[in-house]
């Protein structure tokens, strides 16, 4: 099957043949033939199945085929790199069709995105929260929309926009094709689904949800206080090439940055804590190949495609077998190959044989012989740091004050949305 099968508009077919795509996916296959049709669609896609494609093209031939003023096509999306990316793949596919579009998230000015909105932008890609402060001044209107995508609807419930996403749905036209994407559905999940369809079509709605089959997985058991250094040995043996490291909280995503740098290894480093202007800049270094390491939290674990890239290194074990699947799943993405390593320290195994009870299958141990767990590391590559708060007291004590510093919390900018 090729893209000139599905009959789209011949200024999409050319910015198709310009990106490269030869063959649809399976999720395109089957996702654009109803969407063509007006038809509202439900799909479970893993992750790196090409389903931003399977809904933008779609959707984009149908409004080229009914244009009218004002913004046509609403995606909603959980993060703001995942907004950016969408954003990029509707001006890369619109190129040649005069589509214009407009990401809308948190953590940067709202004037350049009011201008978007007051224009009339043909798609607009937003964070519920930044989208809900532009709908609650008088010149947010979407009134007009014909189309609404929800993508990565499960991520939404863990990060706690369902709420946020109800109230948007309130504001919408009542009538319009919608597109719900998932990777997993959760009872939470199929109620929403439940409320914005109309006689969906459903795709792969009963599919466990697995790694991609490009993913090679292996697993190195190690003490807690050596994953730095099993780390740094596998990057300095040429073991890892272009990799993402998953730490579990942003804390610890900093320390390991900060160890990489002090070994001589360049990194980039994505979380929640960090600006838009230093996750955008870190993923376009990392994108473009100029740091070989990022190393993030689970904020980069959906949707975001990298070409390329190599390896996934899980350096905490996920909570639970979902997390998992999304992080070693930015490897091997459309069709490609790549490797996702997981350092399970003892304390960690309970989690780690969930994973494999959820994929079903077990996952391949490995060994470097100076990180077997019956040797304890030489040094802990993690030194232990003293509280911050207490250092500063201790500091106040020595010289004489009775009063614990003044300790400020800074607060977001976005409110805490968009994340």
């Amino acid at each position: 099957m090729t893209f000139n099968e599905f009959g789209l508009d011949a200024r999409l077919l050319q910015a198709v043949e310009a990106l490269g795509y030869v063959t649809p996916t399976p999720i395109q296959a089957q996702a654009v033939p109803p969407a063509l049709l007006g038809r509202d669609v439900i799909a479970a896609a893993m992750t790196g199945s090409g389903k931003t494609a399977a809904f933008l093209l779609p959707i984009l031939h149908r409004i080229l085929q009914a244009p009218k003023l004002g913004t046509r096509l609403l995606v909603l999306t959980p993060t703001r790199e995942l907004c950016v990316q969408i954003h990029e793949a509707c001006t890369a596919l619109g190129a040649h069709a005069g589509i214009s579009c407009a990401p809308i998230y948190g953590g940067v000015g709202m004037l350049p995105q009011e201008a978007a909105i007051q224009r009339g932008v043909t798609v607009l890609v937003a964070t519920p929260g930044r989208l809900l402060d532009h709908l609650s001044r008088p010149y947010g209107h979407l009134d007009r929309i014909d189309f609404l995508v929800v993508d990565e609807a499960d991520r939404m419930l863990d990060m706690g926009f369902l709420p946020d996403v109800r109230r948007v749905l309130a504001r919408l036209p009542k009538k319009r094709q919608t597109m719900f994407f998932s990777a997993t559905l959760p009872p939470e999940v199929r109620t929403l689904s439940k409320e914005i369809l109309t006689d969906a079509v459903a795709i792969n709605v009963e599919r466990k949800a697995l790694p991609a089959t490009g993913i090679a997985q292996a697993a190195y058991a190690v003490h807690g206080g050596a994953k730095n250094a099993l780390l740094l040995a596998l990057l300095k043996g040429n073991e890892v090439g272009s990799v993402i490291v998953f730490t579990r909280t942003k804390a610890r995503c900093n320390r390991l940055a900060d160890f990489l740098e002090g070994q001589g290894i360049p990194n980039v480093r994505i979380h929640g804590n960090r600006t838009q202007g230093q996750r955008s800049s870190a993923m376009a270094d990392f994108k473009a190949a100029k740091v070989r390491v990022l190393c993030a939290t689970d904020v980069v674990a959906r949707g975001i495609d990298i070409e390329a890239l190599n390896h996934v290194v899980n350096y905490d074990v996920p909570h639970v077998p979902g997390d998992y699947i999304h992080r070693v799943g930015r490897t091997a993405r459309a069709e490609a190959v790549g490797e996702a390593l997981t350092f399970v320290s003892p304390e960690e195994e309970a989690e780690f044989k969930m994973i494999e009870k959820a994929i079903g299958s077990k996952i391949e141990r490995r060994a470097l012989p100076e990180f077997e767990l019956t040797h304890k590391p030489k040094r802990p590559a993690e030194p232990r740091k003293l509280d911050e708060r207490a250092l500063a007291q201790q500091k106040a004590a020595k010289a004489g004050k009775k009063k614990s510093p003044e300790v400020t919390t800074w607060g977001r900018s976005d409110g805490g949305r968009g994340r």
